[in-house]
This record gives C-alpha cells, sequence and structure tokens, in this order.
C-alpha cells in the first residue's frame, strides 16, 4: 500500500489562522502521511524566520470574547489603536496558559517530521519579499509544483 498524501494550501499570515496548517501538517506527518504545505499571499508571513503575528477580532464574529465583550462591548470599538496587539497577547498568554506550542515550535516539529513547505515563488515576486527573511528548508515554487504533489494527494485543504 502506497503512503497516504496531505496537501495543504496556506493563505493567511495571523496568529490564529498560522495554527491550522502546522497542526494538521505536524499530525498527519506523525500518522505516517506525506504532507506538503504551499504558503501562498498572506501565509508566506508563517515562513519568515521572525514571527510577529497579530490577531484582529474586527471581522472574527466566532472569535469568543473576555468578559462576555461580543455581547457588550460595540464593534467599532475594535477598531480603536492597540486592541489588536490587546487580543494578540491575550491570546498567547490564554495559549501558553492551555500549554498550547507556540507557532515557532509547531513550525519546527514540522521541519523535524520532514513536512514539505513551499513559498509560492509568484507572491515572493509579487510582494518584493526577501528570500533571506525566511526559515532555512523550504522550497520555492508555483502552482504547479503544488498541483504536482496534491494531483495524487488524498486529502487537499485551503487554510
Amino acid at each position: 500500500m502506497s503512503e497516504k498524501k496531505l496537501a495543504i494550501i496556506a493563505t493567511k499570515g495571523t496568529l490564529d489562522w498560522g495554527y491550522p496548517p502546522f497542526i494538521l501538517a505536524s499530525t498527519a506527518a506523525a500518522l505516517g502521511y506525506e504532507t506538503e504545505v504551499f504558503f501562498t499571499f498572506y501565509g508566506l508571513q508563517l515562513l519568515k524566520k521572525q514571527l510577529d503575528l497579530k490577531i484582529s477580532p474586527l471581522g472574527n464574529p466566532g472569535m469568543p470574547m473576555p468578559a462576555g465583550m461580543d455581547k457588550w462591548f460595540p464593534t467599532l470599538g475594535l477598531t480603536i489603536p492597540g486592541m489588536e496587539n490587546m487580543m494578540t497577547m491575550m491570546m498567547k498568554n490564554k495559549m501558553k496558559a492551555k500549554g498550547v506550542a507556540s507557532l515557532e515550535d509547531l513550525r519546527e516539529l514540522c521541519q523535524e517530521a520532514e513536512v514539505r513547505m513551499v513559498a509560492c515563488q509568484m507572491t515572493v515576486d509579487l510582494f518584493e519579499m526577501d528570500p533571506s527573511e525566511f526559515i532555512d528548508g523550504i522550497e520555492f515554487g508555483g502552482a504547479a509544483t503544488f498541483f504536482e504533489f496534491a494531483g495524487d494527494s488524498d486529502i487537499c485543504l485551503y487554510i
């Protein structure tokens, strides 16, 4: 029987959207799946050596707010300067208190598990990103690179 394959497209670059591709990829690799994550557009932020990801409560109605803020705090209040930093700090503290691994740790786990991580070359060029800002061990490729792998995958996820 051939090895199962998981293909993931990671398109988001915020703290909360950074977790799913790394959790799913590392878990799949641990279960014996050959795994590839294709990082494109804002998902490329997840490959930077220095992660400075934020979480935005604005436009995120499913996000549980502390002290029931979602019931009494006006949505417009989420645009107050500093609110994004405050919510990011609160989320990081909650994750740490609950023993959730950091994105850096999950990303390293993926590297150790030989998850193939591909940065979209077109997006790197489009946003004039400096490849030296990315972690070591990643590949650069285009949509065709992704389809070479995804075309034979058992599971394909868009995150």
